[in-house]
């Protein structure tokens, strides 16, 4: 490694010591500990929560591209097929006769919870809390319920002009900014005004607002009624921990970690606001138990120890029919298979990891298949041989840019062709494929129209998505979730790969084929804890040591504009920028201010957008596609990205798009440039973990530049910091219905 694309100087080691540097506010991941959210939008100064979150600070709802109403764009399309997914979770939850499924005795505050739960679910609001009675779990799957349609329904209507006016009369009676009421009467629905004069605190259902705003609300309508030991307060302030938790990438928290939570927010009494929550049905309550008790049930009457845990319904259950759809899908593939030697002859034509993958996929419902970018090689090997042998397979991606990418592969690959057509499917997206925009479409019972399905960037997967795409698998069928385990997790609630690698219910099978060259040698190493000092003649890694932020945004521009060009040969617009913030001096914020006046300056005559920028549109929250700004007219902002033309509605612009010449590393999950800088400014420091290192320096596949100042802490988060836990149940739901694998 160099010191600078352009010299010939002594290699530096990415982890020696460097100058003072600038500042980038925030922290890596979202924290475990709801109770450290200041409520402001994760994704805004810091990238841990930055997928999960639209970039305005809003979450995105569904919207358009610009087009007519009754043509969604993709986005749209899956946000709305979601909402279908959720809708049969909410009927399979209303269909269980009994409390939530637990197991085990239960004393105290558990006893209590639970209890709570019980006198909901047969429609009464508990007057006294006692121990229930353990409901055991049953035993296998149920079969899902399929939809027999596979297009979404329509958009919901923008609210209605007299109910924002109304809330926006209520806001500024209380105090709040009156721009909000759209949004608020959206979110509460038919009566938004009189709903906010009943419980001011319903205002904290709104992204972006904070208990400190709504406790300033309620003070400003209630006036002396208002205490800070309102049960409505204490009601609304823990949905909002739980949607912050999420936002953090929780599905459910421990009631410990709750209350604790409650309490750093001023409620009096943590205990009682849980009960509360739990008895209006805010949200559901779970107990898992820590270990398996003995077979044969001779400890079925003693007491086990269990976690008890409180969650949002819509992210619980989810998780729950994930895990049906899961153990459905291994149970289900038939043990006697006539196609067992034609599968063997496939796999001897393959070679290494391919051939495993390949025997693995032939008698088992569900692989799981872990390498780098060079490993993508294995699972395209797969989807020629299971075309070859008549199957039909598809092969999805998180985004546009992976599945061009792997498209690419496929071609370059000397694959056998699939009869009788003699090609191989178009990769799709996940997005596309669950809206019916791409893909082979859904069978007469609603189920997607396929026999293997081939999921790449599987660590992107969250419960909600993973949900819907597994209960969208007629039975027989066969999934292969493909990823890199060292990249960052999701941006949307659970850790389903991660989850399912610890779970070990079904197949693993690690590449073997590594990452070629310098590059390949730096990421794989950092994946293992190490941070070395690689050899790389062709400066395909270049380290650049920075006093200050400013400093730090000067050097990467002149990177991007000149020295990288010039020296290593890749143009600025194949060149990415990646920096842990959007806030800061040395955020993306600052970078692509700079980056613009140096490559593309303009007025900004749209929104802060001219013709020829660099753009990242987040058509949904959790994704992020590069583009460029085409034109601005009456339809809103033109976009082209990966090749498809998008138009953004202008009142959408602020929150779905920013510019694109520096990202976070969650906004770069899943693509790749030719050229990436790395910006690591002073302050990063504490934003630094090892996934997040590994997902930035991974990015690049000819050169990579580190614009480096946190000295030591580079090394040290490598070695030191792994993922921020998350709290999920989706090992402990999958346990009782599947065996586990060697």
């Amino acid at each position: 490694m160099t010191t600078d694309p352009e010299t010939t100087e002594t290699a530096s080691r990415p982890g020696e010591p460097a100058d003072e540097a600038g500042t980038v506010a925030g922290t890596a991941e979202g924290s475990p500990d709801p109770g450290a959210a200041d409520g402001s939008d994760p994704a805004e100064d810091t990238d841990g929560g930055e997928s999960a979150a639209a970039p305005g600070g809003e979450e995105a709802p569904a919207r358009g591209d610009g087009g007519e109403p009754a043509q969604m764009s993709e986005a749209e399309a899956e946000l709305a097929a979601q909402r279908v997914e959720r809708e049969r979770i909410e009927r399979r939850k209303a269909e269980k006769k009994g409390p939530i499924e637990a197991g085990g005795k239960l004393t105290g505050t558990a006893a209590d919870l639970l209890a709570a739960v019980r006198a909901v679910e047969s429609g009464e609001k508990p007057s006294a809390f006692s121990e229930p009675a353990p409901a055991p779990r049953r035993p296998s799957a149920p079969e899902p319920v399929r939809r027999t349609q596979p297009e979404a329904p329509p958009l919901a209507a923008a609210p209605a002009a007299e109910a924002v006016s109304a809330v926006r009369a209520v806001l500024a009676e209380g105090g709040a900014p009156d721009a909000l009421a759209p949004q608020v009467t959206a979110v509460l629905g038919e009566g938004a005004e009189a709903r906010l004069r009943t419980d001011p605190w319903q205002l904290l259902r709104v992204s972006g607002v904070r208990p400190e705003h709504a406790d300033g609300f309620a003070r400003a309508l209630l006036g002396a009624e208002c205490r800070p030991d309102d049960e409505r307060r204490a009601r609304a302030v823990t949905v909002w921990l739980l949607e912050q938790a999420a936002l953090a990438g929780h599905t459910t928290l421990e009631v410990p970690a709750l209350e604790a939570a409650l309490a750093q927010r001023s409620v009096p009494d943590p205990e009682a606001a849980v009960r509360s929550t739990i008895a209006e049905g805010e949200a559901l309550v779970f107990q898992d138990a820590l270990e398996t008790g003995a077979p044969g049930g001779e400890e079925e009457d003693e007491e086990r120890p269990v976690r008890v845990l409180v969650g949002l319904e819509r992210y619980a259950l989810a998780e729950e029919s994930l895990a049906d759809g899961l153990a459905r899908l291994i149970n289900s593939v038939p043990k006697d298979n006539g196609a067992a030697e034609e599968w063997e002859r496939a796999a001897r034509s393959a070679h290494g990891s391919a051939a495993e993958l390949i025997r693995a996929v032939s008698g088992h419902g569900l692989v799981l298949h872990t390498g780098g970018e060079a490993s993508h090689v294995e699972p395209a090997t797969l989807l020629g041989a299971a075309c070859a042998l008549g199957m039909r397979a598809w092969a999805a991606t998180h985004n546009p840019v992976g599945r061009d990418l792997f498209a690419a592969l496929l071609a370059g690959l000397d694959l056998p062709e699939a009869p009788p057509e003699g090609t191989h499917p178009a990769p799709v997206t996940v997005g596309g494929l669950l809206s019916g925009t791409e893909g082979p479409g859904r069978d007469a019972d609603g189920a997607l129209d396929l026999d293997l399905l081939i999921v790449l960037d599987a660590p992107q997967l969250d419960v909600e998505a993973a949900a819907l795409l597994t209960e969208s698998l007629p039975d027989g069928a066969r999934l292969v979730l493909s990823g890199d385990p060292g990249v960052l997790w999701s941006a949307g609630p659970g850790r389903v790969f991660a989850d399912l690698l610890a779970a070990r219910v079904c197949p693993q099978i690690a590449s073997r084929t590594p990452d070629p060259g310098p590059l390949g040698e730096l990421v794989s190493a950092i994946g293992a804890g190490e941070l070395p000092q690689v050899d790389a003649p062709g400066k395909e890694v270049v380290i650049v040591p920075v006093r200050d932020a400013g400093e730090a945004v000067h050097r990467t521009v002149q990177l991007v504009a000149d020295s990288v060009p010039r020296a290593i040969g890749v143009p600025a617009e194949e060149t990415q920028v990646i920096t842990p913030g959007h806030g800061g001096a040395a955020g993306t914020r600052a970078l692509n201010a700079a980056l613009k006046e140096r490559l593309n300056p303009g007025p900004g005559r749209f929104g802060g957008f001219d013709p020829g920028d660099r753009i990242a549109y987040s058509p949904a929250p959790g994704r992020t596609l590069p583009g460029r700004v085409v034109k601005a007219d009456a339809e809103g902002l033109h976009l082209e990205c990966s090749g498809t033309a998008v138009v953004v509605p202008k009142e959408r612009v602020e929150q779905s798009v920013r510019l694109g010449w520096a990202l976070t590393a969650h906004q770069a999950v899943g693509l790749r440039w030719r050229a990436v800088v790395v910006v690591l400014p002073g302050d990063a420091a504490g934003a630094l973990t090892r996934p997040w290192v590994y997902t930035a320096f991974g990015r690049a596949s000819r050169h990579l530049s580190v614009v480096h100042g946190v000295e030591q802490a580079l090394p040290r988060a490598v070695a030191e910091v792994p993922a921020k836990p998350r709290t999920t149940r989706l090992p402990v739901l999958l346990g009782p219905q599947v065996a586990a694998v060697g």
